[in-house]
């Protein structure tokens, strides 16, 4: 197959074992031509994306965040982005999320375009601005909510963290209760994050790649390690696992690579482009 895109995960897909990009992802990365898009899909903010964007100088594409609920087209690297999808949970679901949690002790975030709301500086907050170098408006939630039902807006993505037995049961009570609504998706024991069920990486990266460049998901290869990168590895025609990737997406894949912390997606990118 020609390959005229990449799109790939970022978190326990493109970074080393520091949550950085490693000297060689960077170097092959730099060395695709410019006319390729390298697009970079990702349950993060924007802002969380950007600063990775620059180290691989792709500025200039575009990129999917909050797992397909917000995808931006890049005209120009120094100007404003141009949305091309926004897909919201509705601030009904996010008040209802956050009465789940009351006397518990999970932490309760809200993002919405390039904005993180989070109640309190706690060790979660703080915790996940280390890891992705954004940072959150410590501010009470109900005032955003009474915000987004005046300008009919919602959340792009909802967060929950904290103990493990109380994420796990979260989850469970929110796949009861909006299981037809939410993709309720554990990252890891202590995360829990909540995105539109309409939307996935994969139905973005087509609205994207066909809009913009004319280019059907059969010519893109790309890459994941978690269970929200399935539908992608799917839908591609060359969906590439790394080797510390969960059983369930390397068994959707087409090929398994290195690790993550072995430089794995530039060993495959090196491999067909190289």
């Amino acid at each position: 197959m020609k390959i005229r895109a990449i799109c790939t995960d970022i978190d326990g897909t493109l970074l080393d074992s520091r949550r950085q990009l490693s000297p060689r992802t960077i170097a092959t990365i730099k060395s695709l031509p410019d006319e390729l898009p390298v697009v970079l899909a990702s349950s993060r903010m924007p802002s969380a994306m950007r600063h990775l964007q620059e180290e691989l100088d792709i500025l200039h594409h575009p990129m999917i965040c909050f797992n397909g609920g917000y995808i931006l087209s890049y005209e120009d690297s120094t100007a404003a982005p141009t949305v091309l999808d926004s897909v919201h949970i509705p601030v009904s679901t996010c008040t209802a999320i956050l009465a789940l949690a009351q006397g518990t002790d999970i932490h309760i975030s809200l993002y919405s375009e390039d904005y993180w709301y989070a109640p309190k500086a706690d060790q979660w907050a703080e915790r996940e601005e280390r890891i992705t170098k954004a940072s959150p408006q410590i501010t009470s939630l109900q005032p955003v909510l009474d915000r987004w039902q005046e300008t009919e807006a919602g959340a792009h993505k909802v967060m929950c963290m904290g103990p493990e037995e109380e994420i796990a049961a979260m989850a469970a009570a929110l796949t009861e209760r909006f299981g037809d609504q939410l993709f309720v998706y554990k990252s890891k024991s202590t995360y829990l994050e909540l995105a539109p069920k309409t939307i996935s990486k994969a139905t973005a990266l087509k609205l994207l790649l066909e809009n913009r460049y004319g280019i059907n998901l059969s010519e893109v290869m790309a890459f994941g390690d978690n269970y929200n990168d399935i539908d992608m590895l799917k839908a591609v025609g060359l969906g590439i696992a790394v080797g510390n990737a969960r059983e369930e997406v390397k068994a959707v894949a087409d090929e398994v690579t290195l690790k993550s912390i072995e430089d794995g997606v530039a060993v495959a990118i090196e491999k067909y482009l190289g």
